[in-house]
């Protein structure tokens, strides 16, 4: 990442209306998400930013559910789409995994419809034995 952005794990930096407009507004995933949920899904989270240097905008956000200890799971990632294209994404990703790996959790999951590339060059890969995983869809697109 250049010089231009930092990245950041202090949840009060989290600028709230904007990771909920980017999640509510503009993702695939969680498209009509209510603030009272991103709120929620925040605070029951470890949270990460991107941050222009010169303005302190937010330009990239990702969220992180884990025990600490064994098991992650990565989602909410999104960037800014005036910024994408500048390594604003693969920044992020990396910050998030140096701040996680020093915790020695076994396994960091997540799901992607369009990113695989960011994640491979980063470490990630399809699941090994996707039979052995399920899911239950409760409350789709929430």
């Amino acid at each position: 990442m250049n010089a231009n952005y930092r990245f950041s794990s202090d949840v009060a930096e989290i600028d709230r209306d904007q990771v909920h407009r980017w999640i509510s507004e503009q993702s695939y995933w969680a498209p009509e998400r209510s603030r009272s949920r991103q709120d929620a899904a925040i605070d029951g989270s470890r949270n990460f930013g991107v941050y222009d240097t010169v303005s302190n905008r937010q330009v990239a956000y990702a969220r992180v559910i884990t025990d600490g200890v064994t098991f992650a799971w990565l989602c909410d990632v999104f960037v800014d789409p005036a910024v994408r294209g500048h390594g604003i994404g693969k920044a992020l990703i990396a910050g998030i995994l140096e701040e996680c790996d020093p915790l020695g959790l076994r396994r960091i999951a997540l799901s992607t419809n369009d990113a695989h590339g960011l994640y491979s060059n980063l470490g990630f890969s399809t699941l090994i034995a996707p039979e052995t995983w399920m899911e239950r869809i409760v409350n789709p697109g929430v």
